[in-house]
C-alpha cells in the first residue's frame, strides 16, 4: 500500500474580534499549553506559539488529513471556549485569519520571530505587522475585511 507523507509547515496568524487587546498575562501560558494540546489532538506539531494581548502567531505542520480552514476552525473554536470558560466572558477571535507557508530551513527563523514578539509589539502594531506580512507573500487584501 502506498504512503502518503507531507511536511507543510504554516505560520498562523490570527487576532481577537477587532484586534481587542483583551488576552490577560495571567491566562497567556495556559492558553499556551491549551492550543498546543488542541494542535497535537489535530496530529500536528507546534514548534512555537505565543499569545499577544490582541492576536496569536502558531508555527506548526498542517496535518495531511484535513484541511486548512478546517484546523485553524478547531484551534480557535476549542481556544474560544477555553478563554471564556477562564473568565473573559466576552471573547471572540477574529472571523478570518492569515496563514503564511514557511520553508523548513527557515524555521527556526519564524520560531524566533514568535518569541520575540512582546519586544517586537512595542515597535509595530499588529496592523502594521500583518500589513507587512501580506505585502512580503504579495497577498492582495481589502482593509474593509481585515480587521473584523
Amino acid at each position: 500500500m502506498p504512503q502518503s507523507l507531507a511536511k507543510v509547515y504554516i505560520h498562523i496568524v490570527f487576532s481577537t474580534k477587532y484586534c481587542k487587546p483583551i488576552i490577560k498575562k495571567e491566562i497567556q501560558k495556559d492558553l499556551h499549553a491549551y492550543m498546543v494540546g488542541t494542535i497535537a489532538n489535530l496530529k500536528s506539531y507546534t514548534n512555537e506559539i505565543y499569545a499577544n494581548t490582541d492576536h496569536v502567531h502558531i508555527l506548526c505542520n498542517l496535518p495531511r488529513t484535513i484541511t486548512l480552514a478546517d484546523f485553524i476552525s478547531k484551534i480557535k473554536s476549542s481556544s474560544s471556549k477555553w478563554i471564556k470558560e477562564n473568565g473573559v466572558l466576552n471573547f471572540g477571535w477574529q472571523n478570518g485569519y492569515g496563514v503564511f507557508s514557511v520553508s523548513s530551513s527557515k524555521i527556526e527563523i519564524v520560531a524566533k520571530y514568535i518569541r520575540s514578539q512582546e519586544e517586537h509589539h512595542k515597535k509595530k502594531s499588529f496592523k502594521d505587522e500583518l500589513r507587512a506580512f501580506f505585502k512580503e507573500y504579495g497577498i492582495d487584501y481589502d482593509e474593509r475585511y481585515v480587521w473584523d
